[in-house]
């Protein structure tokens, strides 16, 4: 090919027209993924995130929607004071912008009291380490029982007068109370009453006597004894 005709060609209007319409291509495409992408991720756009907690789960559920926003439960908890199915908490917090379509995590209220099992403390760990597995799950503790035994051992675990045993799952509002050694040690650890006295059969002081026979002393004078009836 001559000189003159490949200049020739780099001047005619169909390469001019390619390379113009190549170049529209790629701006468009330029164009598209940048506001595309800003529609798709709702850049720039921002929704407060409402207040949430304490409402029950279907309102505060219709709220969100109402904002553009969902919600997710994440999570559960127990508050006596509260009633079930309310919401405890929430992520996001409140007056967070996010973006439409954001998932709130919200934690409810349980019906009732989460249940924990009692460890292996029973005859197994000191009065301290016990104390510390049992706080830390958030059970409340009573003032001790003591046995005879090792001083600070952990012979039991007593909830609402019931003796526990390992594994037992007690609900984590009822307090419990640990048996524990005084160190007088004795041949085995005297078993403790956790139950009300209970007083069976007729009541106290029926088993006495309506008459009792009382000897009063010899007069003065004749040395004798008479036999005086007390009614």
């Amino acid at each position: 090919m001559k000189t003159k005709d490949f200049f020739g060609k780099l001047t005619s209007r169909y390469v001019w027209g390619n390379l113009l319409a190549m170049s529209l291509v790629v701006v468009m495409l330029c164009l598209g993924v940048k506001y595309g992408l800003e529609i798709y991720t709702h850049h720039g756009e921002g929704i407060p995130v409402p207040n949430i907690k304490g409402m029950k789960f279907s309102e505060a559920n219709y709220l969100l929607v109402q904002n553009g926003l969902r919600i997710e439960v994440s999570d559960s908890g127990y508050n006596r004071r509260l009633p079930a199915d309310c919401i405890l908490a929430q992520s996001p917090g409140l007056g967070t912008n996010v973006k439409s379509g954001h998932i709130i995590y919200v934690t409810v209220n349980s019906p009732s009291s989460p249940t924990f099992a009692i460890p292996d403390i029973i005859d197994n760990s000191s009065v301290r380490e016990a104390t510390a597995k049992l706080t830390a799950m958030g059970f409340k503790l009573l003032a001790p029982k003591y046995v005879d035994g090792e001083k600070d051992w952990v012979y039991g675990v007593i909830c609402r007068g019931r003796r526990l045993s390992t594994g037992d799952r007690i609900p984590i509002e009822y307090p419990l109370a640990l048996i524990i050694g005084d160190g007088k040690y004795a041949d085995g650890f005297a078993e403790i009453d956790i139950s009300e006295p209970e007083y069976e059969g007729e009541e106290y002081g029926s088993d006495v006597d309506e008459f009792e026979d009382v000897t009063a002393p010899p007069a003065e004078g004749d040395g004798k004894e008479e036999n005086i009836t007390i009614e």
